[in-house]
Parts: C-alpha cells; structure tokens; sequence
C-alpha cells in the first residue's frame, strides 16, 4: 500500500517537474485587423407575429399561383399582340379569343377553382399588377360587356372588385414579396 502511494507521488512530482522545466513558448505579437463596414439601418419588418404569419402567408399564396399569373400575363400580351394586326376580321378575331380561352380552361381550370377565396384575388391583384389593365376592362375588351358585368356581379357577392386597378403604394407587402422573388414593379407604373 505504501509502494503503491509512493508509487504516485514520483509519478505525479515528476510531471510537475517536466511542467516547470518547460520553457515557455515564445510571444508572437497580436495582430488586430480593422475593417470599416457601412451602416446598416436594421428595420423591424413586423410589429408582432400576427403580421409576421400574414406576410409569409401571403408570400406561400403567391408562390401558389406565380405559374397562373404568368400563364395569364403570357397570354394577355399574346392575344393583344394577334388583335392588334391590321385585317382582323371579328369573326377571326372571336374566334382566337375562343381558341386561347379553350386552351387554358383545359390547362388549368381544375388547378384554380382549388384556389381558396384569398388566393384567387391575390391572382387577380397580380394579374392587374402584371397587365396595369385590370380584370374587368380585360373582360369587356376580349368577351364583351355582358360577360364583363357578370363576373363582377359575382365578384362583388364575393367582396372582391375586378374594376379595380392595381396600386402599389397600397400593396406593401405584396410589392415586397414581388420584388424578392424576382418580379419587379413594371415600367408601364412608372408612367402612371
């Protein structure tokens, strides 16, 4: 027992030995680097989580209908560029105006009337914001003024307008989320 505590104590004396005898390592001086960065404004993006929720929320729903409202976009410039050629006649011209609407009701017809209310007036806020021609003058251009009244008919029981045109300085938040998915506001607004 008395070898064993001997036996730890050279073991244990002869390390603190080697600790001292070591020389300590030589100094190399600290170098401190300085780097002057820009000011940055740090800007709370919502007053409480209900804003924080609404914001990624409506964010979720425009990423829902984007392939839409460039699927409509594509086909609105389309159809004004067809109707603007000289010599249309306006059975030729009913009749492509016929042709596009068949094309996109098969194509997506059952993936819009799965929207919910919300997401279906994002559209058309999107569309217009798009086109800077609202969804009601669309109506009545293409269709004509019959079909123009019944969609807003119905979309005012629905507490939406289609006579409405598009404001940016109204839509904040939707004009942020425009903006970082890559979907700047369109020149025709600088105009207006």
């Amino acid at each position: 027992m008395k070898l064993f505590g001997l036996f730890i104590l050279l073991i244990t004396g002869s390390n603190i030995v080697h600790a001292q005898d070591k020389q300590p390592p030589t100094t190399v001086p600290d170098t401190f680097y300085n780097v002057q960065l820009k000011e940055v404004d740090v800007i709370a993006r919502w007053k409480n989580d209900t804003d924080r929720y609404r914001y990624n929320q409506t964010r979720h729903y425009v990423e829902m209908v984007l392939p839409y409202m460039i699927a409509a976009t594509k086909l609105f410039t389309e159809v004004n560029t067809k109707l603007s050629e000289p010599g249309l006649s306006r059975k030729e011209r009913k009749q492509f105006i016929n042709t596009k609407e068949d094309e996109m009701r098969t194509n997506f017809e059952d993936k819009i009337s799965s929207l919910n209310v919300t997401q279906g007036v994002l559209l058309v806020k999107l569309i217009a914001r798009q086109t800077n021609v609202n969804i009601y003058t669309m109506l009545q251009e293409f269709k004509n003024p019959l079909v123009a009244i019944k969609w807003q008919t119905w979309a005012r029981f629905n507490g939406m307008n289609l006579d409405r045109k598009y404001h940016p300085e109204e839509e904040h938040d939707l004009e942020l989320i425009m903006e970082d998915l890559g979907y700047p506001l369109p020149a025709s607004y600088a105009v207006n």
